[in-house]
């Protein structure tokens, strides 16, 4: 019976490559699959995109390619990346620019679209389709006109037909994060739609590596300060057989820690009910997943269960949503926090005088709350803190409005609390995007899904 190894390569735009060509080099591996798209990054990529029409892919991605495609030529290894972000056929486009740059050749890249529904939403609406925010319930029509982006979670199938098409390379748009990993086991052990346990083992798998070293002693709540060669970490690499069951190891060669316990941290993450976890390829429970440390650096995962998958997809929005002014000033010992408060009720007393009307103004202290928020707890010890920095955000509907905020903060200098320093200002205006999240039946998606292979060539 053949197992199928794959490795993790990024999880987040601007994740290291280094780890992932560390498993490309000793790990002895079939695949290596990307996860580089958050919400946020779509908001990034949007941005960039309305800068550059050929823009809109996650620009780490060339990066990535010239570090792994010798790999790719050499071992055979097949790499799967969500790094097209909302311009797919523009992130082919750098890799055949890298591939020609360094001489590589002969490779067959697949590209997938059909994400993006932003074309699509007056068609949608006349057929009954409310769009409705699944967290809040508001009415589509709130945010309809300001749309920037629209793109739905797409699962492992169209990588699978990639895969069949025999590609080396797949780049995707907005798939789940666990998509790019499911694929290549559906491809290499044939599993039927409807093969919920297997498939379910198979997301699962995923999630434990998408994180980049999340499973591998990064991010570790447990005894972190023990866990060797944190500055060189190596990222997880499933070894998985034809029933779904998986060993997390790590290549020898780097550092980090396998063991249940760091397993764990990323088992849970952004898992709300764990007796159902959706995707768009089966419903995932796993409340009776068994952790087995089988040998150092080395856990067996078993007793995933699947459930049948969801009629519909959950699509993420992004919209117009006005423009954040922030800045940020310090204060030192003594009384560091209480000088930072008044400071604080200065700019809002002067902000009413001006009659500086916001939608949304935001205070932190560094150094106290900015982390905890209302869950800190104030103490008597409070008034010891070495220093507290001020930081305070607004929210308006132009640039010019959010500029006017920071123009109050200089003259504390000298007109404010004592001791003041660190002066953080012209921070430019930053757009910003909200965030919107709906369901919309998945035939309705599925049917504009396409994918086409290109040839790359050095030379071309």
């Amino acid at each position: 019976m053949k197992n199928i190894r794959i490795g993790a390569a990024q999880g987040f735009y601007g994740d290291t490559i280094e780890p992932a060509v560390a498993t490309a080099k000793y790990g002895n591996v079939d695949y290596i699959c990307f996860d580089g798209l958050a919400e946020l990054t779509m908001a990034i990529l949007v941005k960039d995109k309305k800068r550059d029409e050929n823009l809109g892919y996650t620009r780490d991605l060339g990066i990535s390619m010239k570090a792994l495609l010798p790999y790719v030529k050499e071992k055979g290894i097949k790499l799967l990346t969500n790094a097209g972000g909302i311009n797919p056929l523009a992130a082919k486009e750098e890799l055949l620019r890298v591939a020609k740059d360094i001489g590589i050749e002969g490779l067959k890249v697949a590209v997938v679209t059909g994400d993006n529904i932003l074309g699509n939403i007056e068609e949608l609406n006349q057929k009954g389709i409310s769009f409705e925010d699944i967290e809040t319930g508001r009415s589509f029509s709130e945010v309809q006109e300001k749309l920037l982006f629209a793109n739905a979670y797409l699962g492992a199938q169209p990588l699978v037909d990639a895969l069949r098409m025999g590609a080396d390379i797949v780049i995707s748009g907005r798939t789940t994060d666990t998509a790019q990993f499911l694929a290549p086991l559906i491809y290499e052990f044939d599993w039927k739609e409807d093969d919920w346990d297997r498939l379910a083992s198979g997301v699962f798998m995923g999630h434990l590596l998408e994180c980049s070293a999340q499973s591998t002693g990064g991010n570790f709540s447990g005894k972190w300060w023990e866990i060797e060669g944190m500055e060189q970490i190596g990222y997880p690499i499933a070894e998985v057989s034809q029933t779904g069951d998986f060993i997390v190891s790590k290549v020898e060669e780097r550092g980090g820690l396998v063991t249940g316990d760091t397993i764990k941290e990323q088992m849970l993450y952004e898992i709300h009910d764990p007796s159902r976890y959706m995707t768009p390829d089966v419903v995932v429970d796993i409340t009776k997943v068994c952790l087995e440390n089988i040998h150092p650096n080395q856990v067996k995962v078993t007793g995933v269960k699947g459930k049948p998958r969801p009629e519909t997809l959950k699509v993420v929005m992004g919209y117009e949503n006005g423009y954040m002014g922030q800045v940020m000033i310090g204060f030192s010992w003594p009384d560091a926090l209480k000088k930072a408060r008044k400071a604080d009720e200065i700019i809002r007393k002067q902000m009413e005088r001006y009659r500086m009307s916001y939608k949304e103004v935001q205070t932190d202290y560094v150094g106290y709350n900015s982390l905890h928020g209302p869950a800190v707890k104030e103490t008597d010890s409070d008034s010891d803190l070495n220093e507290v920095f001020l930081r305070m955000a607004v929210r308006g509907n132009t640039k010019q409005e959010v500029m006017k905020f920071g123009r109050l903060f200089p003259p504390l200098a000298l007109n404010g609390p004592p001791s003041m320093g660190a002066y953080i200002g012209n921070i430019p205006p930053r757009e910003l995007i909200g965030m919107w999240s709906c369901l919309l039946p998945r035939e309705e998606v599925e049917k504009q899904i396409k994918v086409e292979l290109f040839e790359v060539s050095a030379y071309a």
